[in-house]
């Protein structure tokens, strides 16, 4: 029988720091194991915590960014347990007074797996958060066989714990929230959210009921999962296991499982504890910390966010609601779009710059692996380009030709490149004399061009372009083929 499927989410989100959350060990990825620690963050007796201001600030920053608010005063509690990576056997978190509470995370139609982007269930959701909450990260665990190394480089780094209330239905929405958030996250400057480096990982807490009336079943949560695509495998597969043991009488126990990916499956890790299995208690080593100056420091960096951004590009540039998705999608990519499109008497149509940055700069970058910030070619030497088809020297196709040519030597003009190729202007009076020699040449083509035969027009223009002694803009030669054939 078909269940109604209620997902919530745990993300946590790796801060974007110069140092630790309690101490000023550097926080560092792919570094030699065990070089950036401490007696803190290795959790030795008799060491002390101090708090990381940045850390803080940027938390309250994402929690403006999600519309969250924050309590006047937020306090630090110790969550007890025991784990080979959490040496002290608490981590210092924070339980009844987060730093944001509520808020939400818009889902963006194109952060959606491309196969259901035609057909989203709800469109324009937004999904509400609970809390965010700051902590700090446990160490790297690696298992070589039958022993594993332990890494405490990571131990320590700041960590955010953004928790949304169950109000997901889907894997796909969840592929959506990941994408959303991490965009969002990304361009607000408080973390790179890199799944691929541990920035981010999710725990995803699935239930399932027969109808909307039911109470929600019993919750099975998965854990540290790393990957977008990963977590829609482990959802889908959950959703079916639980679906065929409730068919079958079984019922489901609050438990935590792990996705296996080679084997595509779920296995289960321990019967999930309670909120008071951890022990919480407030934590005597830290003060608590008053919001509002942080607030009032933090609010002036809240930047235009991804949504924000694509409906200001769809009116101020005229842009379609797909291309100003792609363009607001990258902070840096939307900042090339707007100085490429240029403002004033030199500015050229925002949909003319959308069509050759998505479909010809970003596949080229792709190709040879450059990030937009990394692009050899300036916004200035695009505009030029762009400019040569904008007054007719050039068509798209040759414009094409004159990128793939200033790609590799940047430092060039695209007129002088353009000239290079011979894509230059043909003389008015030498084209009109071309086309109306092509025309007599060819009676049988014209008289069925006239009788509505349009494509035999390539052919014609095709016959200049031979004939000419440069190559003139294509698009030109046809219309000039259209006026004299009437």
């Amino acid at each position: 029988m078909p269940y109604l499927v209620t997902i919530g989410l745990e993300v946590h989100c790796q801060v974007k720091t110069q140092t630790k959350m309690f101490c000023a060990c550097r926080t560092s990825f792919a570094e030699d194991p065990n070089t950036n620690t401490c007696p803190v963050c290795l959790g030795l007796p008799g060491a002390l915590p101090v708090l990381n201001r940045e850390a803080i600030e940027k938390t309250l920053l994402t929690g403006l960014l999600l519309g969250c608010g924050s309590p006047e005063i937020s306090f630090w509690d110790r969550k007890n347990y025991f784990y080979p990576d959490m040496p002290k056997n608490y981590q210092t978190t924070q339980m009844d007074k987060p730093l944001c509470l509520g808020g939400g995370v818009p889902l963006y139609d194109h952060c959606y797996p491309t196969d259901v982007r035609k057909n989203i269930k709800n469109p324009g959701k937004v999904v509400r958060l609970n809390r965010i909450h700051l902590e700090e990260d446990v160490a790297k665990s690696t298992h070589l066989g039958t022993t594993s190394v332990i890494d405490f480089n990571r131990a320590g780094t700041p960590l955010m714990e953004i928790v949304s209330e169950a109000d997901l239905e889907s894997a796909e929405e969840v592929c959506s929230y990941l994408r959303s958030l991490q965009m969002i996250l990304v361009q607000g400057g408080v973390s790179d959210a890199d799944m691929e480096k541990g920035q981010m990982r999710c725990d995803v807490n699935i239930s399932l009921r027969e109808k909307e009336s039911d109470p929600l079943g019993t919750k099975v949560e998965l854990k540290n999962l790393n990957s977008v695509s990963a977590i829609r495998r482990a959802i889908h597969f959950e959703v079916e296991r639980q679906s065929e043991e409730l068919d079958m009488g079984i019922p489901q126990i609050q438990s935590t499982r792990r996705w296996d990916d080679d084997r595509g499956e779920t296995t289960i890790l321990r019967t999930k504890e309670n909120a008071d299995d951890y022990r919480y208690f407030p934590c005597p080593d830290l003060l608590p910390v008053r919001t509002a100056p942080l607030l009032e420091k933090v609010l002036p960096l809240v930047p235009e966010l991804p949504h924000q951004k694509a409906a200001r590009f769809e009116s101020e540039y005229g842009v379609t609601a797909y291309d100003a998705s792609v363009l607001s999608s990258d902070k840096d990519l939307a900042v090339f779009f707007e100085e490429v499109s240029g403002h004033g008497a030199g500015a050229i149509a925002g949909k003319k710059v959308a069509n050759f940055i998505i479909n010809n700069l970003l596949g080229l970058l792709n190709e040879r692996s450059i990030a937009i910030a990394e692009c050899p070619v300036s916004t200035a030497k695009i505009h030029d380009l762009l400019a040569l088809v904008e007054d007719g020297t050039l068509a798209s196709s040759q414009a094409k030709e004159v990128f793939t040519v200033l790609f590799d030597s940047p430092d060039e003009a695209p007129a002088a490149i353009a000239k290079e190729l011979g894509f230059e202007p043909t003389d008015a009076g030498e084209l009109d004399t071309l086309c109306d020699q092509v025309i007599a040449a060819n009676p049988e083509k014209v008289a069925e061009i006239k009788g509505g035969n349009d494509k035999l027009l390539n052919w014609l223009t095709g016959q200049v372009m031979k004939a000419s002694s440069t190559k003139p803009n294509p698009k030109q030669v046809t219309d000039l083929l259209k006026a004299k054939l009437g």
